[in-house]
């Protein structure tokens, strides 16, 4: 089997990737983008990174394409991806792990005030703060996939109260939730219907004092309303990991928002030898003529 490795890596990343595949997928001979080109009708499966436009055109016969990363609307916005060949995208589950810990730890930093402190301590204000157990706690994660799934267990095994909602659950099961919610964990994947769906007017069926954790993708949150929402005290602290430009910019206010606290995008990476190894066994059964794992609807947009 021949397979196409392509897209937008750093030098480093590309080397670390090849070996990993390599080992994880010893029977496949892996190409680069001038020995697809050389022989673009012996190629079998493209894995990509950043899919550059351009990239698996004219592959008479390509019958896969395996994304390294777990979001695909990038992809599905690109209109040189073939619109005939299944596309997979990454289920990680060290990625799964890490968001795990990741939410744990905002959530944990969100109930007992950690971040809190940290602006007392720039203060020099030794004020000790109430404490409630978790079970007094009630925390909703939108979105229960893969990751989102992970993140309600991980959160349930250490004692809060956990509710999860998916798209297809609707509004009002969401907004009838919100009003008693202590703190959002966000994991929708983005669509049309999921753009712009952390807005005032759900910021505002939450409680005084919520707080708001978005480890999905930037375009779900109308960062305008998010900040008033900050601002009038109404969300009391917002982790973020992702944004609607990335890098954020420098001049961006949630650098210097007292409530918000920014991560660059690393809440939970794909790890290069778990993922090989999904991304070898999707190899092997396309070569069986078995099912693929994780197709993405293309209409539902993940």
């Amino acid at each position: 089997m021949n397979v196409l490795l392509c897209g937008a890596f750093d030098v480093p990343d590309r080397a670390v990737w090849q070996g990993h595949l390599a080992q994880a997928a010893p029977q496949v001979r892996w190409l680069d983008l001038a020995a697809a080109r050389a022989a673009p009708d012996t190629v079998d499966a493209a894995v990509i990174a950043k899919l550059q436009p351009g990239d698996l055109d004219g592959l008479p016969r390509l019958r896969l394409v395996q994304s390294l990363w777990a979001g695909v609307e990038r992809l599905l916005a690109d209109a040189s991806l073939p619109a005939h060949v299944p596309l997979a995208r990454m289920v990680d589950p060290s990625m799964a792990l890490a968001m795990a810990e990741t939410a744990q730890w905002a959530v944990l930093a969100l109930h007992r005030g950690f971040f809190a402190y940290a602006r007392h301590q720039q203060q020099a204000l030794w004020q000790p703060l109430p404490q409630r157990r978790a079970q007094q706690l009630r925390v909703g994660v939108l979105g229960m996939g893969a990751l989102g799934g992970a993140v309600a267990a991980r959160l349930r095994d250490i004692g809060y109260t956990v509710w999860g909602w998916r798209r297809a659950d609707g509004d009002a099961v969401l907004h009838a939730e919100l009003p008693r919610t202590d703190i959002v964990v966000n994991l929708l994947p983005l669509t049309a219907a999921t753009r712009g769906l952390i807005d005032a007017r759900l910021l505002a069926a939450l409680p005084r004092g919520a707080g708001l954790v978005n480890l999905a993708r930037g375009g779900h949150v109308v960062e305008a309303d998010l900040l008033a929402a900050l601002d009038a005290g109404h969300i009391g602290h917002a982790v973020l990991d992702v944004f609607q430009a990335e890098p954020l910019p420098a001049e961006h206010a949630f650098w210097r928002h007292p409530r918000v606290t920014v991560l660059p995008h690393a809440a939970a990476l794909t790890d290069p030898q778990t993922a090989s190894a999904v991304v070898a066994d999707n190899l092997r059964r396309l070569a069986a003529g078995q099912p693929l794992l994780h197709v993405v609807d293309r209409q539902r947009g993940y």
